[in-house]
C-alpha cells in the first residue's frame, strides 16, 4: 500500500515537472524575444526623451546658422540621388534585360560592382582624381585642354553624382530580377494591345514592377540619409553631420539627440513611401524565370547602349579600382604595420558581431516559428528597426541610453563608474541593432523552407530531437546562415558612423583610417585601407549576382 502511495506521489511530481517545464519551454522563446525587442529599441527612449531639455540659445544658433541649409541640403540630395538612381538602375535594367548588344554578357553583372564601394570610399577617390593637381587635371594640361571647363566637384552635383555611382545598384539588381520575370511577357502584351513602345513601358511595365524599383529607391534614400563619411569627405553639411558636431563640437548630448530625431523623421518618412509605393503589388511568378528573346540593337542605338553602360561601369568600379591600386603601390612604404592592426581590428569586431547578430536573429526566427501570434510579429519586425537608423543616430541614442543605465548601477554599488557605455560591448550592441535585419532574412528564409511536415516525417522515421538538429535543420539552414554571417560580416567592415562615436580607444578600424585620413587630404595613404574593404566588399556582390542570375 504504501509502495502504491509513494508511486502515485512520484507520478504527481513528474508530471507537475514536466508541466512545468512544457510551460516554460513554451513561454521561453516569448522572454527572449521580449528581451531582444527591448535592447534593439533601447536608443529611441534618449532620443525621445531628449526633447524635455531644449537647449534654446544654442537651436537658435543653429537656425540661425546651419538649420535652413541641413534642410536644403538634405532635400536637395534626397531629389538629386532619388532621381538619377531611378533613371540609371531603371533604364541600365531594362537595356541589359530587353535588348542584345555586345559587350550585354559583362555588363548585365559588371552593373552590379559598384555596390562593393562606399560611397565614401568613391568620395574621396573622385576628389583625389579631380581636384588641383590631380590625375585628370595632369593629363588634360598634358594635352593643351585645359580645365576650365571641368564642373566643380565639391557641390551638389559631385556629392550626388557619388551616391548615385555607388548605390543606383539597389534599383539595377531589384528591377532587373522583376524584368526578368514580367518584361518582355508584359511588354509584348502592350503592344499586342495597340500601345507605343513608350506607352508600353510607361502604363504597364512600370506598374507592374513597382514593388522592385520602389524597394531598391528605398534603400538607396536610406543609405543616402544614413550616410556620414561621404558628405564628410565633400564638407557637405546634412543633418548626419550635424549630429557628430553637436555631440564633439558643441558637446551637447541633448542638442545631438533632437536632430538625431529629425534625421529619423526623413528616414522614417523614406519607409512609409515605400511601403505605400509598394501597396498591395506583387510581381511574383511560380517556377524560375523563363529565358527571353531579346531584340538586337545595331547602328547608332547600339553605340549609345555601348557608351551608357560602358561609362556608368568605368566610373562607378573600374576607374576608381585602378586609381586605388595606382595609388596603394605608389605609397605602400609609407605605410606602417599599424595597418595591419587596424585590418586584425576590423575582423576581429565584424567576425564577433556576425555571430552575436546571428544569435540574436535566431532567437528572433525561432520565437516567430514556435507560435505566429501578433504580439511576437510585432516585437519581430520592431526588432529589425535598426536598419533604418542611420548609424549616428543610433550611436547617440545607445550612448545616451547606456549613460543612464550605468547612473542606475552606480547607485545599486554605490560606486561611480561606466560599465556598459565604454569598451566593446556598446559598439558590438551597436552593430547587432543596425544590422540584425541583414541576418535575419537569409535565417527566416531558410526556417521557411523546413516544413513542419519534414519535421513530423523524421520524427515517425524515429529520428530524435538531436538527430533531427544535425541532419535535418542544420543541413537546411546552413546557405542562409552563411549568408547572414557573411552579409553581417562585410556590413561591419564598412560601417562608419557608428564606429566613429562608439569605438574604444585601441579599437579603431579600416574604415576611421579611411575617414580620418580623407578628411587631411591623404588620397594616397588612404587607398590601401580602401582596397582592403573593396576587396572584401565584392564577396556579397557576387553572391547577389549568383542569387540573381536566370
Amino acid at each position: 500500500m504504501q509502495q502504491t502511495y509513494l508511486s502515485s506521489s512520484t507520478n504527481k511530481n513528474g508530471a507537475s515537472g514536466s508541466r512545468w517545464r512544457q510551460r516554460f519551454n513554451g513561454w521561453l522563446p516569448a522572454i527572449l524575444l521580449f528581451f531582444v525587442f527591448t535592447l534593439c529599441i533601447l536608443p529611441l527612449f534618449p532620443l525621445i526623451g531628449s526633447w524635455n531639455d531644449i537647449e534654446a540659445g544654442l537651436w537658435q544658433h543653429l537656425w540661425q546658422t546651419e538649420l535652413p541649409q541641413l534642410f536644403t541640403n538634405t532635400i536637395l540630395l534626397i531629389v538629386l540621388v532619388g532621381s538619377a538612381s531611378f533613371l540609371l538602375g531603371v533604364g541600365l535594367a531594362w537595356l541589359v534585360v530587353m535588348y542584345d548588344f555586345p559587350g550585354r554578357g559583362i555588363l548585365q553583372w559588371g552593373l552590379m560592382l559598384p555596390l562593393a564601394i562606399p560611397p565614401y570610399i568613391l568620395a574621396f577617390v573622385v576628389l583625389g582624381f579631380t581636384d588641383f593637381g590631380g590625375p585628370m587635371q595632369h593629363a588634360l594640361n598634358t594635352i593643351g585642354l585645359g580645365i576650365e571647363w571641368l564642373p566643380d566637384m565639391r557641390s551638389p552635383f559631385g556629392v550626388s553624382l557619388v551616391f548615385t555611382l555607388s548605390l543606383y545598384p539597389y534599383v539595377y539588381l531589384l528591377m532587373r530580377s522583376a524584368l526578368q520575370r514580367k518584361g518582355r511577357s508584359s511588354y509584348e502584351s502592350a503592344r499586342t494591345l495597340g500601345y507605343g513602345k513608350i506607352a508600353a513601358f510607361w502604363k504597364l511595365v512600370l506598374p507592374l514592377t513597382r514593388p522592385a524599383w520602389v524597394a531598391g529607391l528605398a534603400l538607396v534614400l536610406m543609405e543616402t540619409l544614413a550616410d556620414f563619411g561621404a558628405v564628410s569627405i565633400f564638407n557637405f553639411n546634412t543633418f548626419t553631420t550635424a549630429v557628430y558636431k553637436s555631440w564633439y563640437g558643441f558637446y551637447s548630448q541633448n542638442t545631438a539627440a533632437q536632430l538625431a530625431c529629425l534625421l529619423l523623421l526623413f528616414v522614417t518618412l523614406a519607409v512609409l513611401a515605400e511601403k505605400w509605393g509598394r501597396g498591395q503589388g506583387r510581381y511574383e511568378q511560380s517556377g524560375a524565370a523563363l529565358k527571353q528573346y531579346r531584340q538586337k540593337l545595331t547602328g547608332g542605338w547600339g553605340v549609345f547602349a555601348q557608351v551608357l553602360a560602358w561609362s556608368v561601369f568605368s566610373l562607378g568600379f573600374i576607374l576608381p579600382v585602378i586609381q586605388l591600386i595606382v595609388w596603394s603601390v605608389s605609397s605602400f612604404e609609407r605605410h606602417t604595420e599599424g595597418t595591419l592592426n587596424l585590418l586584425v581590428n576590423t575582423v576581429t569586431l565584424a567576425v564577433l558581431a556576425a555571430l552575436l547578430t546571428l544569435m540574436i536573429a535566431a532567437i528572433v526566427v525561432w520565437a516567430q516559428r514556435q507560435k505566429n501570434s501578433k504580439p511576437r510579429a510585432v516585437m519581430g519586425e520592431f526588432s529589425q528597426l535598426g536598419y533604418a537608423m542611420p548609424g549616428t543616430v543610433l550611436a547617440v541614442g545607445l550612448m545616451m541610453a547606456l549613460n543612464i543605465i550605468d547612473g542606475w548601477i552606480a547607485d545599486i554599488v554605490n560606486e561611480k563608474g561606466q560599465w556598459l557605455a565604454t569598451g566593446l560591448f556598446a559598439l558590438l550592441l551597436a552593430y547587432v541593432i543596425r544590422f540584425l535585419r541583414i541576418g535575419f532574412g537569409p535565417l527566416s528564409s531558410s526556417m521557411g523552407q523546413i516544413k513542419p511536415s519534414i519535421i513530423e516525417t523524421a520524427g515517425i522515421l524515429g529520428a530524435g530531437k538531436r538527430e533531427r538538429l544535425f541532419r535535418v535543420y542544420i543541413p537546411l539552414l546552413r546557405p542562409g546562415v552563411l549568408t547572414a554571417l557573411l552579409l553581417v560580416f562585410v556590413e561591419v567592415m564598412k560601417e562608419m558612423p557608428a564606429t566613429l562615436i562608439l569605438r574604444t580607444y585601441g579599437w579603431d578600424t579600416l574604415a576611421i583610417r579611411i575617414y580620418e585620413l580623407s578628411s587631411e587630404g591623404e588620397w594616397e595613404l588612404t587607398a590601401l585601407p580602401a582596397i582592403m574593404l573593396v576587396a572584401v566588399g565584392i564577396i556579397p556582390v557576387i553572391l547577389l549576382i549568383k542569387k540573381s542570375e536566370l
